[in-house]
């Protein structure tokens, strides 16, 4: 029994452990997916892509977090595989073999449910979040939150090809914001970072653009290609931001008309 209640120990902290360092990364500006994953590799020991591990490792808070992640990773891991170990095989003591075997699996099922449960993730990252606001001098900032990150809303990067509709284009004549579209930076294909550019940036075959705005017109934008055909997806693109923004109009107006229930 002792072997079964240090491997549900183990697990409890090695949940809360990875919770806290997604919901840190998560504040130095990555997504909860990515946030989430990274957590999860850099604990078990699996290994990040490329992309995503350059990222983190030149980021100085981000890769602290990994840092201490993977030594908690690694005593972690060796202790519940340690456990497993003798609780199956420890024949001793009270309760038979199956009945050790069931709490085991009852318990791994328990945690499993609980960290699972939206409500407790929500309030754990409440507290988690307040904490490291509170006893440490990580930036503390919800980006996907600032950005209202929600809905059909999102940041995505954009990988630019020769064929596309942006190639070799100030940003100012593909008039992007008119499609419902912010440019937040460009990293050019040297490894350069142009953080909010202006209009007379020029895009080029080989940078990757940092995109904000709807799902769909993201989607659609990657999708153009140079020529008359993309010019004039662009004019369709910028007619439908125009019915969304008329839409979130009436929805504001509607809003402000309707009496409040106090």
């Amino acid at each position: 029994m002792i072997a079964i209640i240090t491997l549900l120990t183990v697990l409890i902290f090695s949940i809360l452990i990875t919770k806290i360092a997604t919901v840190a990364l998560i504040h130095t500006g990555l997504s909860k997916e990515v946030s989430r994953f990274q957590a999860r590799s850099a604990f078990t020991g699996v290994g990040f892509t490329t992309n995503e591990a350059e990222n983190l490792v030149n980021h100085p808070v981000r890769r602290r977090i990994l840092l201490l992640l993977m030594l908690f990773g690694n005593a972690g891991i060796v202790t519940a595989i340690a456990s497993v170990v003798l609780t199956l095989i420890t024949f001793e003591g009270e309760g038979s073999f199956v009945l050790r075997v069931s709490i085991l699996f009852g318990g791994l099922i328990l945690l499993w449910i609980i960290a699972s449960l939206r409500w407790v993730d929500v309030h754990l990252s409440k507290i988690i979040g307040w904490a490291l606001t509170r006893y440490t001098d990580l930036d503390v900032r919800d980006y996907a939150s600032l950005l209202h990150v929600a809905g059909e809303y999102k940041v995505t990067e954009l990988y630019i090809e020769k064929s596309d509709w942006l190639t070799q284009r100030q940003l100012q004549e593909l008039r992007l914001q008119d499609e419902g579209v912010q440019v937040l930076g460009i990293t050019r294909g040297e490894g350069t970072y142009i953080g909010a550019p202006d209009g007379s940036t020029k895009v080029h075959a080989g940078d990757t653009l940092i995109l904000y705005g709807r799902d769909s017109a993201l989607v659609q934008l990657d999708q153009r290609r140079r020529g008359r055909n993309g010019d004039l997806e662009h004019k369709q693109a910028v007619e439908r931001q125009k019915e969304v923004v008329e839409g979130q109009k009436k929805d504001d107006a509607t809003e402000a008309d309707t009496p409040s229930s106090n």
